[in-house]
């Protein structure tokens, strides 16, 4: 819901950037692609997207664009909007005889009601508490009025009248789109008005498809493309939209998106289904369900709306939710009837329907009505219930879902630009009574946009001695490592190896031991022990084993090299889906003991290649201390200014499934090295959905004490050297709406920090973001100097015009070469900038920071600590006891009061690892 002016009466004055002025600059048709260099319209003459000087802004304002790279024109799946220049009426609405009310039951009253003549032409409803209107209702001299609506629900009986709803209109405010036009021009600040005159436009271009087709909050679905992924569930294409002001216009951004929905069919069918089973007697708690598969269940179908087939013959159907499930069947759920005597739910449903039924045994639905303010359930068997078609499931998606959603979502770039024109059919936005009545201009032809960009070079990479050619030149955002050896390789001195997969036979094991030996050598690892100690189990006795047999391996290891020293790393042989043993392992190497781990799935490792073992050993000279490439003098020129020591820090927070109060993780990583390939990590748990990193302030503290340590004792620099002079911080997973509250709250605590510790480096705060919905195409997919082979743009495609914030510093950089799909850029929205940067330096930094990733000789989508810090995020939960509660399934176990109990169930990372990239 977009936040409310406060203001009660006439017209909306703006932001702060200053008063109304004499009225709106005059538009000569409709805007074109703004270039550097062009002057924006009604601009008042500064150059085309720079800001008035006077305009307060969040993060930091545009003060000129990037020059760097080669000048190019892309697509993007957006066109062109003009801001109507009527004003908008903001009404509240509360429905006053209800507590809740399902938006789509919302929208069906409001529609109702909007049919009297005084609320033509109709008005934009979302479906909560927010209507907007073209003209002033007519309350008669008062800020609000009731009306009466009726109305048959779903499961009304058709022989009584129709239920009365009471509705309340309350006038908010009178928004006036000229201060949204200002901010566009860059005259103006983004006010709470404006915030709210661009939700009301969104609002009004969604309200004809939200009447006709499944929506969540920006995309609405239809049925053309379905695709049944099992566990009950289906996928549908849909389209996404949203207005969003950009430099000097108003942009309509349009994309594909995925809803995962209740496949609709018979109860009793689509819980087979879920459960895994084909015989509907297995339903039955008597005849052997599991309660976990019980729970299962119950969560699937918690708050599903099922089309009922009453008990009386000949009744119609009506339409309930499902608030749980019941234990007992049908036969032997008892309860009295109106009469005073007593029944079962089968015999009541044999009585009036004249035919038994089929399942009397199987767990039943229960649904809680209300009568006379006093809550009560009623049960209704599986074989009379179909669930209803086009519900979207909001529920955590399952792995086997997540896999094929991916799939169902990969279009290469030109058939997803084509799917997205085809959707102009669906969106309608020239027969939208709403859009019209509104002065809403949406310009078709316009799409999609040429936009302009650039291509960064990109950085030539260094690698270490014994290599045939120390430098790598990427190219489309890819290198190779032949006859290359790693830049700072470490050496394996001691080691053992665990296998958990009972197929693997000794001389398997041994083959797999010459292979990885092999491996570490082409890559310059030099492995000492080439005999080690391996141990053999199953897998089978309990987590509790696992640590057990890592145990005795490492003991083994210290006797048979009579050093006093442990394995400098345990390597494991999996099964396939051996997912617990896993986390198992990694807990007992992070978390309990310290030593480095590294897993291998058997069917991949056997007869593997040597490309498979460089890349497995990527990953393991990273974590055990070693460095693995780094950029040459020239890229990383903006980063190992000896005068100006740089340390980068990444930071995330990761969220619980919908529906859960599990705790959040945050994590945050830091380089310690000059070259600012090398971190270190820190994680904590903190509470449920909290968006600031709450012990922001120790994790940064050890990283900064850190990050001294390691100049002044490993690379042996000056005291004078040795402390940062300047911070840059990429956080990843923070919304726009959020933006002023954590910059404010998390630079204050790295001041803090840098304070405490004597210190006074310049920060630069920046926010990367993936959620958003442009997408670049090349102009010709086939031409080789625009498209790379996968139809993609090329790899260092960047772009701060024409899509890009009115007033402030910000680019979208797609730094990583195709591969499937349609790739996403990364958003850089720069909050705070004590360095002063310049366009052109930080795109660089950024871009660099891309080729940087330890474990891949490709560059990846968002900089290597931001990606790294998701990581560890991702890797919190190995933090707990292996035996103790899985949080991946606390959807619906977690209660708020045990939330606390959680997160002092985190334990610390083992000391050993804190200087480390363990995580790798």
């Amino acid at each position: 819901m977009p936040p409310r002016s406060t203001q009660q009466s006439g017209p909306a004055r703006g932001g702060r950037g200053g008063s109304r002025g004499g009225g709106r600059p005059p538009r000569a048709g409709p805007p074109q692609i703004v270039g550097r260099g062009a002057q924006m319209t009604g601009g008042g003459g500064q150059p085309s997207g720079l800001p008035s000087a006077l305009v307060k802004t969040v993060g930091v304002q545009r003060k000129g664009f990037g020059t760097i790279g080669r000048k190019i024109q892309v697509f993007t799946n957006a066109c062109e909007a003009m801001v109507p220049e009527g004003l908008i009426y903001h009404y509240d609405v509360a429905i006053v005889t209800e507590k809740t009310m399902p938006p789509r039951v919302a929208h069906q009253l409001i529609k109702q009601l909007q049919v009297q003549p005084e609320f033509h032409p109709p008005g934009a409803y979302d479906g909560k508490k927010n209507l907007y209107m073209t003209h002033l209702i007519d309350f008669g001299g008062r800020d609000s009025r009731d009306y009466n609506v009726a109305m048959n629900g779903n499961s009304q009986p058709r022989d009584r009248p129709p239920r009365i709803y009471k509705i309340r209109l309350t006038k908010v405010a009178v928004l006036n789109p000229e201060g949204l036009q200002r901010f566009i021009d860059g005259q103006q600040s983004f006010s709470e008005a404006d915030q709210a005159t661009l939700g009301a436009l969104n609002i009004v271009i969604r309200m004809l498809p939200m009447q006709t087709h499944p929506y969540n909050s920006r995309s609405f679905f239809t049925d053309t493309e379905v695709k049944n992924v099992g566990h009950g569930f289906q996928l549908r294409r849909g389209y996404f939209q949203s207005l969003r002001p950009a430099i000097g216009r108003l942009l309509l951004n349009i994309d594909l998106s995925t809803g995962m929905f209740y496949k609709d069919g018979s109860v009793i069918d689509i819980a087979l289904e879920v459960v895994g089973n084909r015989d509907p007697n297995a339903l039955s708690m008597e005849r052997g369900l599991p309660n976990s598969v019980f729970r299962d269940l119950e969560r699937y179908l918690k708050n599903v709306r099922v089309s009922v087939r009453p008990a009386a013959a000949g009744s119609p159907p009506h339409i309930v939710t499902i608030s749980s499930l019941t234990r007992e069947g049908a036969s032997r759920i008892i309860f009295q009837q109106r009469d005073g005597t007593s029944t079962n739910v089968a015999a009541y449903f044999r009585q009036l329907s004249g035919r038994p039924l089929q399942y009397p045994n199987i767990i039943c639905a229960k649904l809680t009505v209300i009568v006379s303010q006093t809550a009560k359930g009623a049960v209704l068997p599986f074989e009379r219930c179909t669930i209803v078609p086009g519900q979207l499931a909001r529920m955590q998606i399952p792995p086997d879902v997540t896999r094929e959603m991916v799939e169902f979502s990969t279009k290469r770039p030109e058939d997803r630009l084509q799917s997205i024109r085809n959707g102009f059919r669906v969106l309608a936005y020239g027969q939208s009574e709403y859009v019209r009545s509104f002065g809403l201009s949406i310009n078709e032809q316009t799409f999609p946009m040429t936009i302009e960009a650039r291509q960064l070079p990109p950085p030539q990479l260094l690698y270490g001695q014994g290599s045939k050619d120390k430098v790598s030149k990427p190219r489309d955002g890819a290198w190779n490592m032949i006859d290359k050896k790693l830049y700072k390789p470490e050496s394996i001195n001691r080691w053992a190896m665990v296998v958990f997969d009972t197929r693997t036979r000794q001389d398997t094991a041994l083959s797999v031991v010459r292979s990885f030996i092999d491996g570490c050598l082409s890559v310059g690892i030099n492995v000492v022990e080439r005999d080690p100690v391996i141990e053999y189990a199953s897998g089978q006795g309990g987590i509790q084993q696992v640590a057990t047999v890592l145990k005795a391996a490492g003991l083994k290891c210290v006797k048979k090299n009579n050093v006093g020293k442990g394995p400098d790393m345990i390597l494991i042989i999996l099964p396939d889906g051996g997912n617990d043993i896993y986390r198992a392992v990694k807990h007992f190497g992070d978390v309990t003991q310290g030593v480095v781990t590294q897993c291998l799935k058997a069917s991949k490792c056997n007869r593997a290649k040597l490309q498979y073992w460089a890349n497995v050993c990527l990953k393991l000279n990273a974590k055990l201390g070693g460095i693995n490439v780094v950029p040459d003098a020239a890229a990383s020129a903006h980063l190992s200014d000896l005068q100006n020591p740089t340390i980068i820090m990444g930071a995330d927070v990761m969220h619980p499934a919908p529906g859960s109060d599990a705790p959040s993780f945050s994590a945050v990583v830091g380089s310690v090295d000059s070259l600012g390939v090398k971190y270190i990590p820190r994680t904590h748990a903190q509470t449920s959905r909290l968006e600031i990193i709450a012990d922001l302030h120790t994790m940064a503290k050890d990283i900064l004490a850190s990050f001294t340590s390691y100049q002044l004792n490993v690379e042996k620099k000056l005291p004078q050297f040795c402390k940062p002079k300047r911070l840059l911080f990429f956080r990843d997973g923070v919304s726009e709406g959020q933006f002023g509250q954590v910059m404010e709250q998390e630079v204050a605590v790295l001041k803090k920090v840098c304070q405490e510790l004597g210190i006074a480096p310049k920060i630069t705060f920046i926010v990367v973001g993936k959620r958003h919905h442009y997408r670049f195409f090349p102009r010709d997919p086939n031409a080789r100097g625009e498209a790379d082979k996968s139809g993609n743009c090329l790899a260092g495609t960047v772009v701060d015009t024409g899509i890009a914030h009115p007033l402030e510093f910000d680019f979208y950089l797609q730094s990583h070469g195709g591969l499937l799909g349609t790739s996403r850029s990364a958003h850089y929205s720069v909050l705070y900038d004590d360095n002063n940067f310049s366009p052109d330096a930080l795109q660089s930094v950024a871009y660099l920071l891309c080729y940087i990733y330890a474990r891949s000789t490709r560059s990846v989508s968002i900089p290597a600590p931001v990606y790294y810090a998701d990581i560890v995020c991702s890797r919190a939960k190995i933090h707990y006891d292996p035996s103790g509660v899985d949080l991946s399934d606390a959807a619906s176990t977690v209660a708020t009061e045990n939330l606390q109990s959680f997160i002092d169930g985190f334990k610390p990372l083992h000391g050993l690892h804190k200087t480390k990239m363990y995580f790798m």
